[in-house]
């Protein structure tokens, strides 16, 4: 009976031992198949627009406040916010502290005594020293002021202000195109020109950037001074080129190149190639790739849920709709 019961002992433990072994080899060979993804891509020939991305905000090209001679008060003021007026238009017309003291006694006095001092006395006009829109009125008609408040902000026009990284510079260049897109209204495209590249960088957060003044061909009715603004300035393009995308190159000591699939069985080899322009989503084939002929993509778990994009430098340049920058 004892050597009956060590026998079934034996054989319940050696089953659960090939129950085990036969598990472990099924999740392994289970966690292959899944671990490993594996993509195509046909190599053909298309464009490559490089744009790069920036924000900004807007700004007067030309902020000017207005600010009184003397202090005083306002008599009359003629403009509104947002309007817009000729160099040397009378803006407002205003009394010292003197002439609006002694105008005042006059009325106490009688029409006829005011008439008298108001001919006598003349107020003093305020005129507008540049043409442009008035973009703040700080005063009403007998309001009082010193001489260092500023009673009306006019500016020229608006201009969008955005800092682009110091890698990016040297794809910005004078009267180049962009585009201007404004939070407060993201369907409406702003045509715009680069007007000035600052000559001095800002560094902040060890990041050194470059203001840029974006002059928009006109000026839309809705847009404000402070709006927050998103630029998107165009780079070079080429067309009818070869083109790969920038997920399957890889890089071995800094040099590029992808796996191209043989025609033996979708096997694959090595083909080192020289790339060109890129716009951070797909990059130009100088050599090393035929039109037609297919790369290969493989990607383990890890990789794949990392989002690794087998770069050097990452895909810092990547943006919305193939477009590039920070």
């Amino acid at each position: 009976m004892e050597a009956n019961s060590k026998l079934k002992l034996n054989w319940v433990i050696g089953l659960i031992s090939i129950i085990i072994g036969l598990t472990f080899i099924i999740w392994k060979w289970k966690s292959r198949s899944v671990d490993v993804f594996e993509k195509k891509a046909i190599i053909e020939k298309g464009e490559v627009a490089v744009k790069i991305l920036s924000t900004g905000t807007i700004q007067p090209q030309n902020r000017l406040e207005i600010k009184p001679p003397v202090a005083g008060r306002i008599e009359r003021i003629f403009v509104v916010e947002g309007q817009k007026v000729q160099k040397g238009k009378t803006l407002a017309i205003m009394s010292s502290t003197e002439r609006a003291a002694l105008i005042d006694e006059a009325r106490a006095h009688g029409t006829e005594e005011l008439s008298k001092w108001e001919n006598l006395y003349k107020p003093t006009p305020i005129l507008a020293p540049i043409s442009g829109s008035i973009i703040l009125r700080n005063v009403e008609p007998g309001q009082t002021f010193t001489i260092n408040d500023a009673v009306l902000v006019m500016s020229d026009r608006l201009t969008v202000k955005a800092q682009v990284d110091e890698t990016d510079l040297a794809q910005i260049h004078l009267k180049q195109e962009a585009e201007v897109f404004l939070d407060a209204y993201p369907d409406q495209k702003i045509s715009a020109k680069v007007e000035q590249i600052a000559y001095e960088a800002k560094t902040v957060n060890n990041v050194t950037t470059y203001l840029i003044d974006i002059l928009p061909e006109s000026i839309p009715e809705f847009m404000r001074s402070g709006m927050t603004a998103n630029v998107v300035f165009h780079g070079p393009t080429k067309k009818n080129i070869l083109i790969i995308p920038n997920e399957f190159i890889k890089y071995d000591n800094g040099k590029p190149f992808a796996l191209l699939q043989t025609s033996e069985g979708g096997k694959s080899e090595r083909r080192d190639v020289k790339l060109g322009l890129s716009d951070g989503k797909i990059s130009e084939v100088i050599s090393g790739l035929n039109e037609g002929e297919t790369v290969l993509l493989q990607l383990n778990k890890k990789e794949f849920n990392s989002g690794s994009p087998f770069s050097p430098m990452g895909n810092r340049r990547s943006g919305p709709s193939g477009q590039s920058g920070r």
